[in-house]
């Protein structure tokens, strides 16, 4: 909209006081209303786990965690020692590394993460923070790092799915703040992600590299050295149908079914035909499905 400077003074002029002041409010409510949210105040103290909210830097504390236990996590017992003794080493404020695990979906890598961060606080209460970023605030993650170092708390920043298509370059960002900044990742911060990719960049991104850079292997060192920056990588595959029934039955335990063992077996491979597939997510989806024909809630 256009504005003739000339008419909206006399405007004014013609206007009494009053009235002025009551446009001025209007104005700085309009001002207020389009500035951004001012910073929150964050209580660190408020739980064990927190979202990570980039507009306003607001922690919003999360009472109820939705996570599994360890216990219940079938055909990954490599992978789980080697995480659990990563966290615990870090929640004792010893060193220990980055970790990225990788590999098929629905096979436990999200549940592990949150299963870790609950057995360490089970033994030693209040000893670890997960603090959860998603994947399109990474960019404000160096204001995330300042916030918990001020804190003091041991924090693990966890990001689900990571991964980066096309001209996607808040990777670098991300490479900064593991290793390479300036400043460094604060002590008492831990990076873990979950990803589909082993490199975190998809094949066709890799490939078309190599064949339209003018040096194609600094161009894919480039893309893929973001994953060098987790210093634990675990791999994780689907599951053969003996582990997918060992995960069934851990559900129908703890959960209380009462359902004769070859029953549960047969369903649960119906199950997965229909499905294409086996997993811990299947498993988990053919337990609620079954809980639900049953009558029976289901309450980890």
């Amino acid at each position: 909209m256009w504005f003739n400077p000339l008419i909206l003074c006399a405007n004014v002029r013609s206007m009494s006081e009053s009235e002025i002041h009551h446009a001025l409010l209007r104005i700085a409510d309009a001002l207020e209303r389009l500035a951004p949210p001012a910073p929150s105040d964050n209580d660190l103290g408020a739980s064990d786990a927190f979202v990570w909210h980039a507009d306003g830097g607001w922690l919003q504390p999360v009472v109820n965690i939705n996570r599994i236990e360890l216990a219940l996590l079938k055909g990954i017992d490599h992978q789980a020692d080697q995480l659990m003794e990563n966290t615990q080493r870090f929640a004792e404020g010893l060193p220990a590394n980055n970790a990225l695990l990788w590999g098929a979906r629905g096979t436990g890598k999200s549940s592990l993460v949150k299963a870790a961060h609950g057995e360490v606080n089970r033994i030693t209460p209040g000893a670890l923070m997960l603090v959860e970023i998603h994947r399109e605030d990474l960019p404000s993650l160096p204001r995330l790092l300042q916030v918990l170092r001020a804190g003091g708390r041991q924090s693990l920043v966890f990001c689900d799915d990571l991964s980066f298509d096309g001209d996607d370059v808040s990777y670098k960002s991300l490479k900064a703040v593991l290793e390479g900044g300036i400043e460094g990742r604060p002590e008492n911060v831990l990076f873990y992600a979950t990803s589909n990719r082993r490199h975190l960049m998809p094949r066709d991104m890799i490939e078309n590299e190599r064949s339209t850079a003018i040096n194609p292997a600094e161009a894919v060192e480039e893309k893929v050295s973001l994953s060098d920056r987790f210093g634990l990588w675990l791999g994780f595959h689907v599951c053969n149908q003996d582990t997918y029934f060992a995960i069934v039955e851990g559900y129908a335990e703890r959960i209380g079914l009462d359902i004769p063992t070859e029953q549960l077996h047969a369903e649960a491979k119906e199950w997965t035909m229909t499905r294409g597939s086996r997993s811990g997510r299947v498993a988990w989806q053919f337990i609620q499905d079954l809980a639900g024909r049953m009558g029976h809630k289901v309450n980890l």
